[in-house]
């Protein structure tokens, strides 16, 4: 099997694109932080001076990468939650108030579905999926701005999505829920700008993460034709982005969204799933 994403070590060896000291006395919050782009996103903000929130669903992948950003001498809290559950997100919000008096970004990257035909997609795990990516972004997102209402202070929010505009086949539920929450960040950047809340989106295209090893083998393959660059993406490119746009270097942005992904979005189609002979192009 093809091993695919960073290790902690590479993340380390790798160069921020954004100067040291970046989020120098701010603090981050970084969901689904313990592997993959939440992982790498979490480096980046302990190695740019931040204190580093790192939550999702599992205590001992977040102590894993606590423990890997330990060289850096960031200020660290460890919180597990389950971001479907509202009362569970309030609890990290009070936690994070009491621990650093309030945040200053929230990075919504938690998330996740399975490749599948949509015509065969059950009703749970279609819900599991939109209950997840959208209403668990939603309830973060709704939980930074009560906070940072109530403090009468300024904040930023950066949405890590995916390159849904054309339609994902293969997981439809994921570009149910990811073009919701597009929608829903550009409404709610109209709505919060009187209370000084930034919302933009970041989206990934093809991205080397461990997640890619859920894929058919053979759809993987014909992924890299899906960019004009023809090739992966990195996690320290999108954790690049992530950090410019929700930090002082996206300070004129909101109600944004920003492709990171080899231009896909303006070339190829992107299966996760086999692409039909229908769809195949007729070569004689």
């Amino acid at each position: 099997m093809t091993a695919y994403g960073r290790t902690d070590d590479q993340l380390a060896a790798a160069t921020p694109a954004l100067r040291d000291g970046y989020f120098d006395g701010q603090t981050v919050v970084v969901s689904g932080a313990g592997s993959g782009l939440g992982r790498a996103i979490a480096h980046w903000v302990a190695r740019l001076g931040g204190r580093v929130v790192l939550c999702g669903r599992k205590q001992d992948k977040l102590e894993e990468a606590a423990a890997s950003l330990a060289r850096y001498e960031a200020e660290l809290l460890v919180h597990p939650v389950n971001i479907r559950d509202p009362e569970a997100v309030a609890q990290l919000f009070a936690a994070i108030e009491k621990r650093f008096a309030g945040l200053d970004l929230l990075v919504n990257n938690a998330g996740g579905q399975f490749p599948s035909p949509a015509i065969d997609i059950a009703p749970k795990g279609f819900n599991a999926v939109i209950d997840t990516n959208l209403m668990g972004t939603w309830h973060m997102m709704q939980a930074a701005a009560l906070q940072w209402r109530a403090a009468g202070r300024p904040g930023s929010i950066v949405n890590v999505v995916a390159v849904a505009g054309r339609g994902m086949p293969g997981v439809a539920h994921t570009a149910a829920a990811r073009a919701g929450v597009i929608a829903l960040s550009k409404t709610v950047a109209i709505e919060w700008a009187p209370l000084n809340i930034r919302v933009n989106c970041v989206a990934p295209g093809l991205i080397s993460t461990s997640g890619m090893n859920a894929y058919d083998p053979a759809a993987v393959k014909a992924m890299i034709q899906t960019n004009v660059m023809k090739r992966f993406g990195q996690a320290e490119e999108i954790a690049d982005a992530v950090c410019m746009v929700g930090g002082q270097g996206g300070a004129f942005m909101t109600g944004e969204v920003v492709h990171v992904d080899g231009g896909n979005q303006i070339w190829g189609d992107q299966w996760t799933i086999a692409k039909p002979d229908y769809f195949k192009i007729d070569e004689q």
